[in-house]
C-alpha cells in the first residue's frame, strides 16, 4: 500500500468498510474472537473492499504503531482460516508511517457472503463504525445476492392453494395449455409458483407465486405493498403485483396536477422498483411521494457494488436482485410493462432530457434503500 493511499484512509474516518485498532495482538482467545468478528463484519458489509488498520488510535487517527509482539502474516491467515466460514480473503501489509510500524489488512470484496464465526455460528456486519450482529433478513439478502437461496421460490407453509386468485392463474398461465387438474399442478410446480411439502403431503404457494397471483399476499408477506403519498394523504396499495400496479396507474392518471407530466416515467421507476426491491426486508414498503418539487420512489434494497449517488445513465444493466420474478413478469404481465427493462432506466432519463431536467439515483447503503428522484410537477409546468 502506498503512503498516499494510507493517508487517504486515515483522513476518511471509520465506516462500514474501515476500522482502526491501536494495537494488534492475537495471544488470547478473547482477542482472536474479536479479531475474526471485525474481519467478518467488514467482509459482510455492503460495498467494495475494506480495511483494518492496526497501530492507529480510533478517535484521533494518530499513528502510534503496533507492539513488537504483533502476529505474523502466517498467524493471521491461520486464525482466519480456522475461525471464519468461509474464510475471508485478506492481504497483510506492514507499512512504516512517520517512523511507526502499522499493519494494514485489506479485506477483499467477497462473493461468498455471508461469512460466519465457526465457534459461535454468528454473522456480523458493520453499522457505521460499529460492529453488530446481522439480522435475519440481512443474512437472507446476502445469501440471495450470491445465488445461494431465492426469496421468490421460498415455500410459504402457512398459505394454501386457495390463497391464489385462480382466475388470474387460469388467464395468465393455464389458458395456454388447457390442462386437466393434475397437469395444472405440474405446470405451476415446474414454474416455481407452488412447492410440495413432504411432511403434510400438500402443495403450498411460494413467495413468488403469491406476489404474482395471491389474493392477499400481504397476509403472508408483510410490507410488500406500495405506499403512495400525494397532497399530504397516504394511500396504501396491496394485493399481487399486477393488481397493485393497475391501481396505482389509475390513481396517478386521475390527478390533475400530473396532466402535463410524463407519467410514464413514474410508472417506469415503479416497475424497476418492483423488480429490484429487497423482499427479505419485511419492515418497509416501496414508497412513492409525489410533490410539486420532486417525485421520489424509495425502495428497500441498496445496490451493493457501488456507493452513494450513481450514474445509472452509464449503468443501464445493473445487477437484478430478483431475476426469477422479472422473468415470470415478462411471461405473465398482460400489459407488457416489463419488456423495456433494463432499458427502462434509459427511458427515465430520456423522458426529461427534452425539458433539460435530470433524474437522480441515490444508493443509501447504510439504510439498505435505493431512491429515484424525478423532477417535480412544478419543474414541468414552468417550462
Amino acid at each position: 500500500m502506498t503512503i498516499q493511499k494510507l493517508e487517504e484512509l486515515l483522513r476518511a474516518g471509520e465506516s462500514e468498510k474501515l476500522d482502526y485498532k491501536q494495537d494488534f495482538l492475537l495471544d488470547t482467545e478473547t482477542r482472536k474472537k474479536e479479531f475474526v468478528k471485525d474481519i467478518t463484519a467488514i467482509a459482510n458489509s455492503k460495498g467494495g473492499r475494506g480495511y483494518l488498520i492496526f497501530g492507529v488510535t480510533d478517535r484521533t487517527r494518530k499513528a502510534v504503531g503496533v507492539s513488537d509482539k504483533h502476529p505474523s502474516e502466517e498467524t493471521v491467515f491461520q486464525v482466519i482460516s480456522t475461525r471464519c466460514d468461509p474464510p475471508v480473503a485478506v492481504r497483510y501489509e506492514e507499512v512504516i508511517y512517520k517512523g511507526k510500524k502499522l499493519i494494514v489488512l485489506t479485506i477483499f470484496k467477497s462473493s461468498q457472503r455471508p461469512h460466519q464465526i465457526l465457534q459461535t455460528g454468528t454473522f456480523y456486519i458493520r453499522r457505521g463504525s460499529t460492529t453488530d450482529i446481522a439480522r435475519r433478513y440481512e443474512i437472507a439478502s446476502m445469501l440471495q445476492d450470491n445465488g445461494l437461496i431465492s426469496y421468490e421460490t421460498t415455500p410459504i407453509r402457512h398459505a394454501c392453494l386457495d390463497d391464489f386468485d385462480k382466475n388470474m392463474i387460469e388467464e395468465h398461465i393455464l389458458s395456454r395449455f388447457s390442462p386437466d387438474e393434475k397437469s395444472s399442478i405440474l405446470i405451476l410446480e415446474s414454474m416455481g409458483f407452488i412447492t410440495y411439502n413432504n411432511d403434510t403431503k400438500e402443495y403450498n404457494p411460494t413467495a413468488g407465486g403469491l406476489l404474482l397471483f395471491g389474493k392477499s399476499p400481504q397476509r403472508f408477506l408483510p410490507s410488500t405493498g406500495i405506499r403512495v403519498e400525494y397532497n399530504g394523504r397516504v394511500t396504501l396499495f396491496e394485493g399481487n403485483i399486477p393488481t397493485m400496479l393497475d391501481g396505482i396507474e389509475k390513481f396517478i392518471s386521475e390527478k390533475a396536477s400530473l396532466k402535463n407530466y410524463p407519467i410514464g416515467a413514474i410508472y417506469e421507476a415503479l416497475y424497476n422498483a418492483v423488480v429490484h426491491r429487497d423482499y427479505w426486508d419485511a419492515t418497509r414498503e416501496t414508497v412513492v411521494i409525489i410533490r410539486r418539487t420532486s417525485i421520489e420512489i424509495t425502495n428497500p434494497g441498496a445496490i451493493w457494488n457501488t456507493d452513494g449517488v450513481i450514474n445509472m445513465e452509464h449503468d443501464i444493466y445493473p445487477p437484478r436482485r430478483n431475476s426469477w420474478l422479472y422473468q415470470r413478469l415478462l411471461l405473465t404481465d398482460k400489459k407488457d410493462r416489463f419488456l423495456n427493462s433494463p432499458i427502462g432506466i434509459r427511458t427515465l432519463n430520456d423522458s426529461f432530457e427534452k425539458y433539460g431536467l435530470k433524474v437522480k439515483y441515490i444508493n443509501l447503503i447504510k439504510k439498505n434503500l435505493f431512491k429515484v428522484v424525478l423532477p417535480g410537477t412544478d419543474d414541468i409546468n414552468e417550462i
